[in-house]
């Protein structure tokens, strides 16, 4: 999988953006995209996280990540995390 992160990563950061699970904490960001079918980006817009709302990175514990969205703290797993991209 490594690979295919690094590809991953190398593809977006042609366009300028990133994966939310390669900030740091304490960093905020505004979401530029989320990736996924429908099921996802529905998912993930019911927990806060639509396109043009700012993230914060709270912290990352046993693989998932931490992230403050609309005065809400919401842990995610590193593969759903990875579909939202920060710009």
């Amino acid at each position: 999988m490594q690979n295919g992160t690094m590809t991953l990563e190398k593809d977006f950061s042609m366009q300028g953006l990133i994966p939310a699970t390669m900030l740091k904490a304490g960093r905020s960001v505004k979401i530029v995209r989320i990736n996924g079918r429908d099921k996802t980006r529905t998912f993930l817009a019911g927990l806060g996280f639509t396109e043009g709302c700012e993230l914060t990175v709270i912290s990352e514990i046993d693989g998932n990540v931490i992230f403050k969205v609309k005065d809400a703290r919401v842990a995610l797993g590193k593969e759903m995390a990875m579909r939202i991209l920060v710009g």
